[in-house]
Order: C-alpha cells, then sequence, then structure tokens
C-alpha cells in the first residue's frame, strides 16, 4: 500500500489532469499578456508616430509590472491562502486590458500595461505554489514540468496567436481577447481550484512573517544560485522576444504571419527542451541538466554571432537561435524544481521571488537591446553575457556536487 506523503499523492488521474489544465492558464496568463502584441509593435510607432524604441518601453512596464506584482502576490497568498489572491489579481488584470484597448496615447497605453502585468502576476506565481502545497520530490518534477511546458510555451506561442488575430481585428482588438482570457480564469479558478493552503499550514515557527519567509528563502544558497541562472536563461530568451519582431519584420522584410509562424517553429524547440529535460532529472540532478544546457547556449549564442558577419543570411541565425531556444526549455523545469524543492513552507515567496527576477532582469535588459539598436549582433551578444553569468553562478554559487539528490 502507497502511503500519502503529500496532498497531492492522493489525486486522482482525471483530478491531476484539471489541475494541469487550470493551472497551465494561470500560468499562461502573463505571457500571453507580455508577448501577444509583439506583432502589433510597427503598427504602433505608425499609429502613436513614435520611435520603436519608445515602443518597447511599454514592454518594458508590463514586465516590470508584472515582477513587482510577483513580489507582492507570493507572500499575500502565503498569508491569506490561495484562492483570493489569484481572484482579485486577475480582475485588475480584466480592468487593465480594457483600459489598454481605449488608449489613446503611448503613455496611457504604458501605465495600463504595468497595471495589467502587475494582475497577471499572481497566476505563475501562485500555480508554482499550488503544486508545491500538493506535492514534493520526484512528484513535484513532473508537475512543475508541465507548467514549464505551457511557461516555455506561451512567450512563444503568444506572438503566433497576436500575428493571427491581427488579420481580422485591429490591435486593440489584442486587449479585447486578453480581457477575455482573464474572465475565463477567474471563472475557472472559482469553480476548480480548491485552496491548498489551508489556515493551520499558514503559520509556523520560523516561517510566520514576510520577513522570516524571506529570510529562509535568501539563506538558501542553491536557491539563490539557480534564481540568478533563471533570470539570465529568460533574459536571454528575452533579448530574442523583444528585438524579434523588428528584426525580422523590417531587416528580414517578413510579414506578421511570417513573423507568427517563425515563432512556432521556435516553440518546437522549447517542448523538446521540457520534455527531454523532465525525463533526464528522473536520473539526473536538475544542476547537471543546467551545466550541460548552459554551455550549449553560450556556444549557441557565439556561433549566431559570429555568422551575424558573413553571408549566412537567415539560415545561418535561425539554427544556432533554435539550439539556444530549446535549452532554454531545458532550463525551466530545472529552475523551479530546485528553487522550490526545499521551500514548501514559503512556496509562494520563493516563487514570486524566481518569477520576479526572471521579469525584473528582463525587463531592464530589454530597453538595453532596443538602445543598442535591433540588431543580430546586439540580440546574440546579450545571449552570450546572460548564458555566461548563469554559468557563472552555477559553478559558484549552486555547486553542482553539493546539491542533494531528490526524494522519490
Amino acid at each position: 500500500m502507497t502511503s500519502v506523503v503529500h496532498p497531492g499523492d492522493s489525486l486522482t488521474g482525471r483530478q491531476r489532469l484539471v489541475y494541469v489544465l487550470v493551472l497551465g492558464a494561470l500560468t499562461a496568463l502573463g505571457p500571453f499578456t507580455i508577448d501577444l502584441y509583439l506583432p502589433a509593435f510597427p503598427v504602433l510607432t505608425e499609429e502613436f508616430a513614435v520611435p520603436d524604441s519608445v515602443i518597447q518601453l511599454t514592454l518594458t512596464g508590463t514586465t516590470i509590472g508584472f515582477a513587482v506584482g510577483q513580489l507582492f502576490m507570493g507572500p499575500w497568498s502565503d498569508k491569506v491562502g490561495r484562492r483570493l489572491p489569484l481572484i482579485i489579481a486577475t480582475s485588475v488584470h480584466i480592468f487593465s486590458s480594457l483600459g489598454a484597448s481605449v488608449s489613446t496615447d503611448v503613455v496611457l497605453l504604458t501605465i495600463f500595461r504595468v497595471t495589467q502585468g502587475a494582475g497577471a502576476a499572481a497566476g505563475g506565481v501562485v500555480a508554482m505554489a499550488l503544486v508545491r502545497d500538493l506535492f514534493g520530490g520526484k512528484p513535484l518534477v513532473r508537475m512543475l514540468s508541465r507548467l514549464a511546458l505551457v511557461n516555455g510555451l506561451a512567450p512563444i506561442l503568444a506572438p503566433v496567436l497576436g500575428s493571427q488575430l491581427l488579420l481580422i481585428m485591429p490591435w486593440r482588438g489584442l486587449f479585447w481577447f486578453l480581457a477575455a482570457y482573464g474572465l475565463i480564469v477567474v471563472i475557472c479558478v472559482s469553480l476548480f481550484v480548491v485552496e491548498t493552503l489551508p489556515k493551520e499550514r499558514r503559520t509556523g515557527k520560523g516561517h510566520s512573517t514576510i520577513g522570516e519567509r524571506y529570510r529562509n528563502v535568501f539563506s538558501d544558497r542553491i536557491f539563490v544560485g539557480v534564481a540568478i541562472m533563471g533570470a539570465m536563461n529568460f533574459s536571454g530568451l528575452f533579448s530574442y522576444l523583444s528585438s524579434s519582431s523588428f528584426l525580422f519584420q523590417e531587416l528580414y522584410a517578413m510579414d506578421a504571419q511570417q513573423y507568427g509562424f517563425l515563432f512556432g517553429a521556435n516553440s518546437i524547440g522549447v517542448v523538446i527542451g521540457v520534455q527531454i529535460s523532465s525525463r533526464l532529472m528522473r536520473w539526473f540532478g536538475p544542476q547537471w541538466v543546467l551545466a550541460t544546457t548552459t554551455i550549449v547556449q553560450v556556444f549557441s549564442a557565439i556561433t549566431m554571432f559570429g555568422l551575424a558577419f558573413t553571408d549566412a543570411g537567415l539560415l545561418g541565425i535561425l539554427i544556432p537561435l533554435f539550439f539556444f531556444i530549446m535549452c532554454c526549455g531545458f532550463t525551466f523545469p530545472a529552475v523551479q524544481v530546485l528553487g522550490l524543492v526545499n521551500h514548501g513552507h514559503e512556496a509562494g515567496t520563493a516563487a514570486s521571488l524566481l518569477g520576479a527576477l526572471n521579469f525584473g532582469v528582463a525587463g531592464i535588459i530589454s530597453p538595453i537591446v532596443g538602445a543598442l539598436g535591433v540588431s543580430t549582433q546586439t540580440m546574440s551578444g546579450v545571449m552570450i553575457g546572460t548564458a555566461s553569468v548563469a554559468i557563472l553562478a552555477l559553478w559558484t554559487i549552486v555547486r553542482p556536487r553539493s546539491v542533494p539528490a531528490l526524494s522519490d
């Protein structure tokens, strides 16, 4: 007879499927909010009569709102439970989406994008905390790998969907779509998500205050190291997300639909990475997965940078770019597992820090990419830097040989 070690162990297969679907929708809300309108960047620069870099700042505002929102949502969910922050924050997202859809200038659009990002912040953070409430050890790996697949695919598939929506609606319609998505999320949470953090588990010696929770997380050397790695991995991906719309549509003369299909092709790399990574972690520690993928990322980015100075053309960029993005897929679940496995009492706080660092650092890097000028050299140069910092964090802070094995 199998003993129930974690609450999720007693869930039926059908119940687990429901959780995967609902939590996947929650996890995807943030990336969709950030990236759905990327194909509309050239249209926005023309309508508002502003430079490309100004439109990129609306993207930066969204990521900063998302990052700051996560820092608040995670500890709040540890204090009051998971359901209430989800419902309130996603309602803010809905109203902000409607506000963005009627914006008459870029300043107003940026303001609503910041609050929209903050409202979407609860989805990813609380979804990860919910999974940690329910599972531990290798079952945690399996559930987080499914969420990581959604989290990795969403930023890449969102522009694909956005480009298709632009065929049938103006750019403002993209925000109507996001408002409807947020409403569906609120309904699903209300109907299907039960409270996984009962009152008796919200307090405990050494875990009862926000300060204690942050202290527990930051005193964990492994968490600090993988948080830095996660931020670098996402920032490398984000240098692609923030510049690719201009790079491929203007430099390589792709239309919005061709650009969307390019994103779709790259999404295959994320799927491959997440799926293989989750299986490898059954036999090898997540830290060894990270050790391999960071090296591949550096070589892929260096190759892309070098080929940009030759006549290799578009194909010479897309092949190493595919391998870089595939390695991002390998990294997502490994970072989440190592970041959450030892922090069941402060899962929301730990998840919020992982997410906030991801989007906060990416939000800072995005305007730097724009200021340096959108080019293959700039994009791949940022990727070289982020992957190099990740390698440094792995071997000097995480120290792979010191990481304990996951329990069954």
